[in-house]
């Protein structure tokens, strides 16, 4: 067990893949210490320090109303951070079932499935989701929720082109002939030999996870007040940029940084196949 794992850290041992875990992880321990301590209320208004520059009290100045900008941008790390998981792991989740059944049986199955899937990937992921929204309401649930199954098309057409050159290999013909059951072969033969490319999509699909709950943040359709959300604080500080361009630009860091790291990690992936 512990000779497989030096292996694995060997083979992804690059300098993308470190730096992108790197800024992955500073960003996940935010996220986790958010969700139990912010050094200052998210929703605490203090007129007195409205619009104040970074100081030792306030190391990201204060908002328009006087709120902590670092307290609210490590509750926005927060938010988007959990949001994009819960997007990648619905996504994730029934694209490898849609994409795994498809690829592996063919036939008229493939045809129903991936004519379905066509139709759902000629809608950009943010306006499918918009869709969806506007049928059920706006707020963080739905917001994962719509991003999660706009996201399955993607996911769904790179595992069904992974089993369609898998499938007709020689490990899968040897599994079938002693006797392994579909099921075994799908998810446990195939599905372990085509991990780095799942993980490598799903790094991209965070990327596009967090992008895109940025987006809709921003329009006032993703995390809704009192929460915090990096787009809307981007939206908040339009109007303030010479005032307090530090409203605007330490949420605006944090989304670049953790599109960075999640970019990094999949290109580290990619350059280990």
């Amino acid at each position: 067990m512990l000779n497989s794992i030096r292996k694995t850290f060997r083979k992804y041992n690059n300098f993308f893949f470190n730096f992108g875990m790197i800024i992955t992880l500073v960003f996940f321990v935010l996220a986790v210490v958010g969700c139990f301590y912010t050094p200052y209320n998210t929703t605490e208004m203090n007129v007195a320090l409205k619009n104040s520059a970074p100081a030792l009290a306030h190391i990201f100045g204060c908002d328009n109303y006087g709120r902590d900008i670092f307290s609210r941008v490590m509750e926005g790390i927060r938010n988007t951070f959990f949001i994009s998981f819960f997007t990648v792991l619905i996504g994730s989740l029934m694209g490898i079932l849609i994409g795994a059944i498809s690829g592996y049986y063919g036939g008229k199955l493939d045809e129903i499935l991936m004519r379905i899937n066509d139709v759902m990937f000629a809608f950009p992921s943010v306006l499918l989701a918009l869709v969806i929204i506007s049928l059920f309401g706006s707020g963080t649930m739905v917001v994962t929720l719509a991003l999660g199954i706009a996201f399955i098309p993607s996911f769904a057409r790179i595992v069904r082109s992974e089993y369609k050159k898998q499938a007709s290999l020689d490990y899968v013909q040897s599994a079938k002939l002693m006797g392994a059951k579909d099921i075994r072969v799908i998810f446990v033969h195939i599905l372990s030999n085509i991990l780095p490319v799942l993980v490598s999509s799903v790094m991209i699909g965070f990327n596009n996870a967090v992008l895109a709950e940025a987006g809709l943040s921003y329009l006032g359709i993703g995390v809704q007040p009192p929460e915090a959300s990096l787009g809307r604080m981007l939206s908040e500080a339009q109007s303030y940029l010479f005032l307090s361009p530090w409203y605007a630009l330490f949420p605006g860091l944090a989304i670049v940084f953790m599109v960075l790291g999640f970019s990094m990690l999949a290109e580290g992936i990619s350059a280990a196949k």
